[in-house]
């Protein structure tokens, strides 16, 4: 009875389900002891070191991740396999590991143990990871790195305008990241595969982050103070200059007896003659100056601008100019193409030491009737082409220059200058056609297609082939409007005005570019080229006013696309020096090159 009446003890104690506290207490242990040891085992499976204990990891992607900044970085900070392929947040985790179950059975059947059988399937298990990347947004990538956490300040130019143009539009990491810590194979994908997978997703659009907003803000102005700076410097240096051009003139005339005019103290800078500034009576010291740097493009065409290898097609056709993103590394980029070294692969004939740019200085100036831009840049030691015999492409002329003017009637003027008129199956360029093609198309009476097909623009074709899908070939140099409608197209002044200087005699070509190229016809000008020590100078002196059906009116009020190119070394063809595009005005300060009145 009194058993019956003893209280149980406090680990016989039921608990509110039912187990006694014992058993609870047991439970709470073993629970505890189970979590340690799967979570022990969950981080023993996390690791870099598990990743790689097959030997179709360690001996594939693990050889070409070691070399990546992933790897190893100026910080110090290794992102290893799971950071970049297993999720951080729990349940994702779980789901993720479950998932690798299916990557075990594929080991365990030898489907890629060896290196041939996992180069077959490289493209089919890269288009899973981006798939699942794309389909979180970029979720593993944004542990490390956060839209929010970014500043533009240490950001080059183009990478500030991608990052805008993700914000905006709803991109996410991996549309742009592909191949950073592996062997890409982007470049495998079909068109249709590629416009799928790097498809804005509208869920992902997010607003600019204010710290973002508020670097962006201190960059551009701090940029723009920097301009400001080099450009009173090099207005002081030409000021400069010119006290000296007139202080030794009035000592020259005071030797002599005579005196100075003001017009004849009004030399030129030093890389040209006073002689030359003399035949076209311009004080230089009133005219804008502005500092350029020319590239070599190799076989970069509007087709390939517009491709699917060009990472920024999307803020080019979003219609950013190319300078936005590229004019800090112009240089650079010359440098990687002609030199075979660039990843896009744009030269397969290359020209050992020819140099990758050109930096230019233009000098512009205007009175009540002409136009007068002078170029200066220095010269170059000759670097013979081997696939050309004797080495020079062009004999007859060591340097030719040419500019090219358009209104925004022409499509890709406002962005890209005269890189509108370069296709990718002009002469010498990938897609060229045959000879026998030429001579046997109907459009033999209408171009003149004896050297090939020259430069035309998108206004004069009817299409152009941007993807070279089942075959084609990119371009469409035989997709001719009609007659009508190119007359048309003159009219409307859908052209690139044409004007083009030869070392050889410094004649001006003067013509224009829609169906094809047509170097006449134009009112004409004067021009001067002459290398003087180690610098090329070309002047060039042309009415603003023409009524001649190619050429473009310049007036007061108006901006203009301009682009321009040099053929030094003797080249020809492709194997020029090209600059992006610039707006020109006159009398205004706002455009790349600015005019200034006499």
């Amino acid at each position: 009875m009194d058993n019956m009446n003893k209280k149980p003890s406090f680990w016989s104690r039921r608990t509110v389900l039912g187990t006694t506290v014992a058993g609870a207490v047991v439970f709470f242990i073993v629970g505890i002891i189970f979590w340690g040891g799967f979570n022990t085992a969950m981080e023993a499976t996390n690791t870099t070191e598990f990743c790689i204990g097959c030997h179709e990891m360690e001996a594939n992607v693990y050889q070409e991740y070691t070399p990546t900044i992933h790897y190893s970085n100026r910080t110090g900070v290794r992102a290893g396999c799971p950071d970049c392929h297993v999720p951080d947040p729990w349940i994702h985790k779980i789901v993720r590991k479950i998932q690798a179950s299916r990557e075990v059975f594929f080991w365990l059947t030898g489907k890629i143990d060896t290196k041939e059988k996992f180069e077959e399937h490289r493209l089919s298990l890269a288009k899973s990871v981006w798939n699942a990347m794309k389909t979180t947004d970029s979720r593993e990538c944004r542990n490390c790195h956060n839209f929010e956490s970014m500043n533009p300040e240490f950001q080059k130019p183009r990478a500030r305008k991608q990052h805008l143009n993700a914000f905006e539009t709803g991109q996410t990491c991996i549309d742009c990241h592909k191949g950073i810590a592996h062997h890409n194979v982007r470049d495998k994908l079909t068109d249709e595969e590629l416009e799928t997978i790097e498809a804005p997703n509208p869920d992902y659009i997010r607003e600019v982050p204010q710290l973002y907003k508020d670097g962006l803000a201190r960059v551009e102005a701090k940029e723009a103070a920097e301009k400001a700076k080099k450009k009173e410097e090099a207005a002081a240096e030409k000021e400069k200059m010119q006290q000296k051009i007139e202080q030794a003139v009035e000592a020259a005339l005071a030797t002599s007896g005579g005196s100075a005019s003001k017009e004849s103290t009004s030399a030129p800078s030093s890389a040209a003659p006073s002689g030359e500034s003399a035949s076209f009576d311009v004080d230089w010291g009133k005219a804008s100056s502005r500092d350029i740097t020319l590239f070599y493009p190799g076989t970069a065409s509007i087709e390939w601008i517009l491709g699917r290898n060009h990472g920024g097609k999307r803020a080019f056709s979003k219609g950013d100019p190319c300078i936005e993103c590229h004019e800090e590394e112009i240089a650079d980029i010359g440098q990687l193409i002609v030199s075979g070294e660039s990843e896009k692969e744009l030269e397969p004939n290359l020209i050992p030491n020819k140099r990758g740019s050109i930096p230019v200085t233009i000098d512009a100036t205007h009175d009540a009737e002409n136009v007068y831009l002078k170029f200066s840049w220095p010269n170059t030691e000759h670097t013979p082409a081997p696939f050309v015999d004797g080495g020079k492409m062009d004999p007859a002329n060591q340097i030719k220059l040419a500019y090219m003017i358009a209104t925004d009637e022409v499509e890709f003027a406002d962005r890209a200058g005269c890189w509108g008129s370069c296709h990718a199956d002009a002469n010498t360029m990938p897609f060229a056609p045959e000879k026998d093609a030429l001579a046997n198309s109907e459009l033999a009476s209408r171009l003149d297609l004896n050297n090939g097909v020259t430069k035309y623009i998108k206004e004069s074709r009817t299409k152009l082939e941007l993807k070279g899908r089942r075959g084609k070939a990119l371009g469409g140099w035989d997709k001719l409007k009609s007659a009508e409608e190119i007359t048309a197209s003159v009219q409307a002044k859908q052209l690139f005005d044409l004007v083009r200087v030869k070392s050889g005699d410094s004649a001006v070509e003067d013509g224009y570019i829609l169906d094809e190229r047509k170097m006449h016809g134009g009112q004409g000008g004067q021009a001067v080229a002459t290398l003087t020590g180690d610098t090329w100078t070309v002047t060039i002196k042309r009415p603003l006013v023409s009524d001649k059906e190619g050429d473009v009116t310049l007036e007061a009020g108006k901006v203009y696309n301009f682009g321009f190119a040099i053929h030094d070394d003797y080249t020809s063809a492709r194997y020029h020096h090209v600059s992006f595009g610039y707006r020109l005005a006159l009398d205004n300060e706002e455009a790349h090159i600015n005019v200034t009145k006499q």
